[in-house]
């Protein structure tokens, strides 16, 4: 990378005005002396084709890391009332995947206030260290304590990479530790790979859906992602033969502006990240008479009913029963979707379902792709059947 400069013991008005009319981008302003805006793509035009002296590039020089002393891919341990969240599970599987090129050791990193409550069921899915911080302010999430005590493992341990749950509490937190170490933070990656040379390669969905963006921190560590619950399956358990490291937080800051008044429980509801079966409706439902049928097939199997961005848009239903990019990401056993289309967002937040069966009206669209059973035709004359045959299978009519 580099930047351009503007010799300005070199200008004159007449020089400026003229220097103006070079940029093809309106990037080249004169005020009282010539600056360069926003607008600047870095073509160059104006170092070959301006002033002689005026404009100059400069090429930025940087320190190199040594990415050697940089070693383990690290997953931080999110838990809850006692209870630890699966992502967690499901990031030390990919952890497991990653350090296959690298020959990293899988470290997880928990803070607490009794390390006995969680280090078994930790060291089961297949962690080398779990490196603990325990302290009796540790027992609720805290976002200062947390990037303190994250502040401290990262300059004694340096782990390559960290990953961290898509959850309130990981996209709150992350942050500040990217911050303290200026480093790149990528949130909700769909898809992470590593390179030999200790990169990770950070894939997430960008403008709205229609690509995927793909990230990589040459010269920056530790390396950091979220990751929303349910992109990566959960590994299976395995006996346990990692380490607990202890770390020494005698010495870390404890103090925080923040304190815990009280906890409530909320009211309990399924979240569809964590159904089995899935019924959802698309654009075609525009009633709740039509909703009302979908219902019916939903509670006929068991079933969670959800629906793609434009029902919730339209306020016919809630958005934590949205599937997608900007709702909830789901892997049922079995997802039958009803008037979808299989938009990238959409598709992007149920690739992990077991069985998909499809009902839609295109026989172009999207979601037949992804579908492991389809039946092209209108949904509000194909689902009465649906629901029948279902009734009559059950010995219901």
């Amino acid at each position: 990378m580099g930047k351009i400069v503007i010799n300005q013991n070199k200008v004159t008005p007449e020089i400026a005005k003229e220097a103006v009319k070079i940029c093809p981008f309106g990037a080249i302003e004169y005020t009282d002396k010539l600056s360069i805006n926003a607008g600047c793509k870095m073509c160059k035009l104006c170092v070959k084709k301006g002033p002689t002296g005026v404009f100059e590039f400069i090429e930025e020089t940087f320190q190199k890391i040594n990415k050697d002393e940089w070693q383990g891919v690290c997953v931080f341990v999110e838990h809850n009332n006692g209870k630890i969240h699966p992502v967690v599970f499901e990031l030390i599987g990919k952890a497991k995947e990653l350090v296959q090129v690298t020959h990293h050791p899988v470290y997880a990193i928990l803070f607490t206030d009794d390390v006995n409550k969680f280090k078994e069921e930790i060291l089961s899915y297949g962690v080398d260290k779990l490196f603990v911080y325990e302290n009796k302010d540790l027992g609720h999430f805290n976002v200062e304590r947390y990037t303190n005590m994250m502040t401290d493992f990262i300059n004694k341990i340096k782990p390559s990479v960290i990953l961290y749950g898509g959850t309130s509490i990981g996209r709150s937190f992350a942050p500040r530790v990217a911050s303290r170490f200026r480093t790149g933070l990528t949130a909700d990656c769909t898809i992470l790979g590593m390179k030999e040379n200790t990169d990770l390669i950070q894939n997430r969905p960008a403008f709205g859906g229609n690509i995927m963006a793909g990230i990589i921190c040459h010269n920056n560590r530790p390396q950091m992602a979220t990751v929303r619950y349910k992109i990566f399956k959960m590994p299976e358990k395995e006996t346990p033969h990692g380490e607990v490291v202890v770390m020494d937080s005698s010495s870390l800051n404890f103090s925080s502006n923040m304190k815990l008044l009280e906890i409530k429980e909320k009211n309990l509801s399924v979240d569809i990240s964590e159904a089995e079966i899935i019924v959802a409706i698309g654009r075609p439902f525009k009633t709740q008479e039509d909703i009302a049928l979908a219902k019916e097939l939903a509670d006929l199997l068991g079933a969670e009913l959800a629906s793609t961005r434009p029902l919730v848009e339209a306020g016919l239903m809630d958005p934590r029963k949205q599937i997608g990019l900007s709702g909830r990401t789901v892997a049922p056993k079995l997802l039958i979707t009803l008037g979808v289309s299989g938009a990238v967002q959409f598709a992007a937040g149920m690739r992990g379902s077991q069985v998909v069966f499809s009902v839609c009206c295109d026989k172009n669209a999207s979601i037949f792709d992804i579908a492991h059973y389809g039946i092209v035709g209108d949904v509000f004359k194909i689902l009465p059947k649906l629901i029948e045959e279902i009734k009559t299978t059950k010995g219901l009519i």
